[in-house]
């Protein structure tokens, strides 16, 4: 004859699921063989560079290949080093003051290419985003 223990009428409360991380806001244009002007829209949630780009880099197509380098407005992001290591590669940061392009990021992939991101300002509203960024990659759905 086999017996169970009793199960305790409290039993103990599941351990918290881990914090997820928001949901990347990015918005790439379709593959073209022509050249655009811009290769699609980021919202970051601020300007933080080395909180924003792990997340924003790992969300880009593979066929992009790795990106080496990053230029953007030194005028708006915080401070960051010359490089830092994303996915165990090494990334260089570059800031430019750029007076044409205030407003992207500037992604460089050795033998693959270069992207232009426009970036959304961190603080701005839903309601202001999304119709910049339809616009911005040329949308009209």
């Amino acid at each position: 004859m086999s017996t169970t223990a009793p199960l305790s009428p409290s039993s103990p409360p599941s351990p918290p699921s881990p914090p997820t991380s928001p949901l990347l806001r990015l918005r790439l244009a379709p593959h073209s063989a022509l050249p655009r002007r811009l290769d699609g829209v980021w919202w970051p949630r601020s300007y933080d560079l080395l909180a924003e780009l792990p997340q924003l880099l790992a969300a880009l197509p593979r066929a992009w290949g790795h990106i080496a380098g990053v230029t953007v407005n030194g005028a708006a992001w915080s401070a960051a080093p010359g490089r830092m290591l994303v996915a165990n590669q090494v990334v260089r940061l570059r800031k430019s003051v750029a007076a044409h392009a205030p407003d992207t990021v500037v992604l460089l992939a050795p033998g693959h290419g270069r992207w232009d991101l426009l970036v959304v300002p961190p603080d701005t509203t839903v309601e202001a985003a999304e119709p910049i960024m339809t616009a911005a990659l040329g949308d009209h759905a």
